[in-house]
């Protein structure tokens, strides 16, 4: 009888073992440092994003690793694309991605589409804003399209063939007004270029541009979106993002949001997935998202698993045809 109990006891012990193995490795973590790669330059939105999203982390000891932000910028974001295709299984790399994700293979046909990563979680969308010099005489819309048709204006953007050279082509279908595209490598430095008069104007993110807003060096005319921004708080003194108008209100029937999304290599787990889309959750419940929120003027739409693929999928094809209109695809 103690011979049967000790097996008994023995079997019990040897399952209760089994469990807790089993919990302990579906509750995965980083074991060392988490490489946060950006296929952008420094400076821009989602550079931004992601420092702002390291220093969240760090804070709040909401990983045990830390975090550490790359740019690879090159080819587009193709550099950062190829790299992170090649990494499979690796659940220490993550990767903050912008519309480029979509347009930079279109444009160059380099072998990558956003199915050969896993994704993870849908941050927030990103707004483009109108913006001229505070010094030019345009203050309105109407001053700058009629000002577009009788000379060629030059508009900063980031890159060629991306977001920002998209949304410049629809301006010029829907207007007529003409436009030199000149390309920077971040919205940053797209920013500085129109602060300091080297262009004439831009359609930079609100975050790349609000520290100069707040300073008086630009001026916005309109937000491509279909509503306008919901934060009322004042940025400058007369001014909030609220009170910037849809440009559809202004006569310029063109619509643009920009993706702030997380992916990770394919291969990985579902429980390595769980852990960054827990940790983007707590991030996202910090009072200093709250304010990049607030100060960057987001659309904070959130999503993952399904849902956010059924967006992938849809975007991937409306930038098909965004970019075909454009005459941007590669042939």
């Amino acid at each position: 009888m103690l011979a049967s109990c000790r097996r008994l006891l023995h079997g019990c012990a040897l399952v209760l073992s089994m469990c807790g193995a089993t919990a302990t490795a579906g509750a995965w973590e980083p074991s060392k440092p988490v490489q946060f790669y950006v296929p952008a330059g420094t400076g821009g939105g989602a550079d931004q994003m992601a420092r702002m999203i390291q220093g969240i982390v760090a804070k709040h000891n909401l990983m045990n690793q830390p975090m550490v932000v790359q740019n690879k910028a090159g080819g587009a974001g193709a550099e950062a694309f190829l790299e992170v295709k090649e990494k499979r299984g690796d659940a220490h790399l993550l990767l903050i991605t912008l519309s480029s994700l979509f347009t930079t293979p279109l444009a160059t046909g380099i072998p990558f589409r956003w199915t050969d990563l896993t994704p993870v979680k849908m941050l927030a969308l990103d707004e483009f804003v109108l913006w001229v010099n505070t010094e030019s005489p345009w203050k309105s819309v109407a001053d700058l399209v009629s000002a577009g048709k009788t000379q060629k204006l030059k508009m900063g953007g980031t890159g060629s063939r991306q977001e920002d050279h998209i949304i410049t082509v629809a301006i010029t279908k829907a207007t007529g007004a003409q436009f030199n595209y000149v390309p920077y490598r971040g919205g940053g430095e797209v920013a500085v270029q129109l602060v300091g008069g080297h262009v004439d104007t831009t359609v930079n993110n609100p975050i790349e541009a609000v520290s100069h807003w707040k300073a008086g060096k630009v001026r916005p005319l309109c937000v491509f979106d279909s509503a306008p921004m919901p934060y009322p708080e004042k940025i400058t003194e007369t001014m909030a993002w609220s009170d910037i108008p849809p440009c559809k209100t202004q006569g310029l029937d063109v619509e643009y949001l920009m993706l702030r999304g997380i992916f990770m290599p394919a291969g990985v787990t579902e429980a390595q997935v769980r852990f960054y889309i827990d940790l983007f959750d707590k991030v996202r419940a910090t009072p200093e998202w709250k304010e990049l929120m607030a100060q960057g003027a987001f659309n904070q739409t959130a999503l993952q698993g399904a849902e956010f693929r059924a967006w992938l999928e849809r975007e991937e094809e409306r930038h098909r045809q965004l970019m075909a209109e454009a005459g941007f695809l590669a042939k």
